[in-house]
């Protein structure tokens, strides 16, 4: 165990934590196969399944955030951040860890903290334009912040920042299907134009409630839709299509594939998580994206403006999506002249070798 490269990966809570820490790990044990990668997370949050479905171990922290609409209810928020930073202690003293990564997240609070109090350099990743709660306080402990979007030295001190962009999935950059293949494979046309609609793996109610609110736009469109609904909602949006006749349209709980999602779509309907947005940029899709409002300080509408104001994405408002969604993206695919502007202007925001910086980055702290 001496000689090994031990490094500690906390954080998560959603998709685009979890996606570009598994890619970082990923990088790593590339570089340095001997490396021996402990991730640390929050109980009951999404890392705890993902994580170990990539094939590497994870202790659960038992945090929460704080409730702002209950306040005394944050008492035991209180002593759930004691009990972990306790834990975190236990994990740091066992496993000797000689860097740490924080990519966001409840867990990596309690766990950076305790690395940096003994000495361990820490490195955090900063997804969104505008960053969170728990990277900014973690920001002056932390020997290297790397950032996905120009202008963070508003939040972060500017001699730590480095510009990396965000790790990706790599089964969406590395798709083997052509078009028409990839179309096949959702048993669509393969020659007509095709619109995905994605809310993250759980679903956004907002954006299928704006299809199922004009299935008669859908049946009468030339367009093609692949819809994800997520998990939660797909049985009822099953029973709500039963006896619609919609040949054009494919409703999916969940798409292992995106990669073959990605490339079968001429554009794509997403919200503005930081993950998605980085694949976006990397494969050059054009994107009408609907930003959640059910996200700290905003941080999804900030991330989309970041696009529109450079003419690489449309935008369509949460609250206004039920009218207009739909028509603005039959609309928008049938426009070459602006899928070919959004695709080209995409392209040019997107930071290539984003895992392997962070990785390169990582390693040196771990064994300077």
């Amino acid at each position: 165990m001496d000689n090994e490269l031990r490094i500690i990966i906390s954080g998560g809570g959603t998709g685009g934590h979890i996606f570009p820490a598994i890619s970082i790990a990923n990088a790593i044990k590339a570089k340095r196969p001997d490396a021996n990668i402990l991730f640390v997370g929050a109980l009951g949050r999404m890392e705890m399944q993902r994580v170990p479905a990539a094939g590497y171990e994870i202790k659960g922290l038992p945090i929460c955030g704080f409730d702002r609409k209950h306040l005394l209810k944050n008492f035991i928020v209180l002593f759930k951040i004691l009990r972990s930073e306790c834990m975190a202690r236990g994990i740091v003293r066992r496993f000797k860890p000689m860097a740490a990564v924080g990519v966001g997240g409840y867990a990596s609070g309690p766990m950076l903290n305790v690395c940096a109090k003994r000495g361990i350099p820490c490195l955090i990743q900063e997804q969104n334009s505008y960053a969170g709660v728990t990277n900014k306080l973690l920001s002056k402990k932390a020997e290297k912040i790397c950032v996905a979007y120009e202008g963070m030295e508003r939040f972060f001190p500017a001699d730590k920042i480095i510009l990396t962009g965000n790790p990706v999935r790599q089964n969406v950059l590395d798709s083997k299907y052509s078009v028409a293949e990839a179309r096949q494979l959702f048993g669509l046309a393969p020659d007509m134009k095709t619109i995905l609609i994605v809310g993250g793996s759980l679903g956004a109610r907002t954006i299928n409630e704006s299809i199922l609110q004009h299935l008669d736009l859908v049946g009468q469109s030339d367009v093609q839709f692949i819809w994800q609904t997520g998990k939660v909602y797909y049985e009822a949006i099953k029973e709500r299509l039963e006896g619609e006749e919609l040949p054009n349209l494919r409703a999916i709980d969940f798409i292992s594939d995106m990669g073959a999602a990605y490339k079968a779509a001429d554009l794509v309907i997403s919200r503005a998580g930081a993950s998605s947005i980085s694949e976006f940029c990397l494969i050059g899709k054009p994107v009408i994206l609907v930003p959640s409002p059910n996200v700290a300080e905003d941080h999804q509408t900030k991330n989309a403006m970041a696009l529109v104001n450079k003419n690489a994405a449309l935008y369509v408002k949460d609250s206004e999506a039920a009218d207009v969604l739909l028509r603005t993206a039959i609309q928008a695919v049938g426009d070459e002249v602006k899928l070919k502007a959004l695709k080209e202007n995409i392209l040019k925001l997107g930071l290539k070798d984003s895992a392997d910086i962070i990785a390169d980055e990582v390693i040196k702290l771990a064994t300077r």
